[in-house]
């Protein structure tokens, strides 16, 4: 038996980037390719959702109850209340075969999204990007294949990402005033057999929570880079973890299995539960007030 529960049997194409909203007590996640972003209530198990003129690469929330949103080549404003979606950001200078991905609000309450290559994701021209609100980009990480794993410690002074082809997960040591980075330092190198990192979460301990989609898991890491944990998945292709009141959520992947894969793994691109073994860092909040 898993540990884990199959809770939305959404079957997106790629659902990713699952975030708790505490104030509506809602677990959110995109279907990128879907180009939805999806709402769970954790209360009564109803499903609400939104649909989107471009992929979504990623998400966050805002103070003002809006949401941060990648699209594929810029950053936009959507307020769910209305449906209402305004361009924040002009178009970033990316190469036409490039997309948004992962991506996450910072303790500095900026919008941290990354790159890649969606027709060659081996080729390092991604990058990485702080997004303010008042609509600046800043360049901030170039030279990489896959941007993914977004996390910051509970006290806002580390902030890790991996780039998934590369295997790496790095860290730096983050000032949550001006969002400044200092000390790179890259803590784990994974290969296929070991989960090559994908989406993440930091717990209230400081440890770091990898999606693992290559080996079928979840990898937690100690701060400083020590496997603590390899928690198998139920299904192939985990893409992101997710704190969210006294659970842990994961988003799975879909696109590009195999009819025989599908078959044996229906659910795949479903949302996912387990008791968490930890409580969730804090999430972080889009200054747009």
């Amino acid at each position: 038996m898993s540990d884990f529960e199959l809770v939305w049997d959404s079957r997106c194409s790629v659902a990713e980037s699952p975030v708790w909203d505490a104030a509506n007590r809602r677990l959110l996640f995109c279907d990128i390719n879907g180009k939805r972003i999806n709402a769970l209530s954790v209360d009564s198990g109803a499903h609400a959702s939104w649909d989107f003129p471009e992929v979504v690469g990623s998400f966050g929330l805002c103070r003002s109850g809006r949401f941060v949103v990648a699209q594929r080549h810029h950053v936009a404003l959507f307020d769910p209340a209305s449906g209402t979606l305004t361009d924040l950001t002009p178009k970033i200078g990316e190469p036409p075969t490039n997309r948004l991905n992962d991506g996450k609000v910072g303790p500095d309450g900026a919008f941290w999204v990354g790159s890649m290559d969606e027709n060659s994701p081996r080729q390092k021209i991604a990058a990485l990007y702080r997004v303010t609100a008042d609509g600046r980009i800043t360049r901030e990480e170039t030279g990489i294949a896959v941007s993914n794993g977004l996390a910051w410690s509970p006290d806002g002074k580390r902030m890790y990402h991996s780039d998934s082809t590369g295997g790496i997960i790095q860290a730096w040591d983050f000032d949550p005033a001006t969002g400044g980075r200092s000390n790179h330092r890259i803590i784990a190198t994974l290969k296929n057999e070991d989960g090559r990192p994908d989406g993440a979460a930091t717990d209230a301990d400081g440890n770091y929570w990898s999606a693992g989609p290559s080996a079928g898991c979840i990898n937690c890491f100690s701060p400083d880079g020590q496997l603590l944990r390899k928690w198998a998945f139920p299904i192939p292709g985990p893409t992101m973890p997710c704190f969210a009141d006294g659970s842990l959520y994961v988003t799975s992947l879909r696109e590009g299995k195999s009819a025989e894969v599908l078959e044996e793994f229906p659910a795949l691109g479903g949302l996912f539960r387990a008791a968490a073994p930890a409580m969730g860092a804090p999430v972080g909040l889009f200054a747009d007030d």
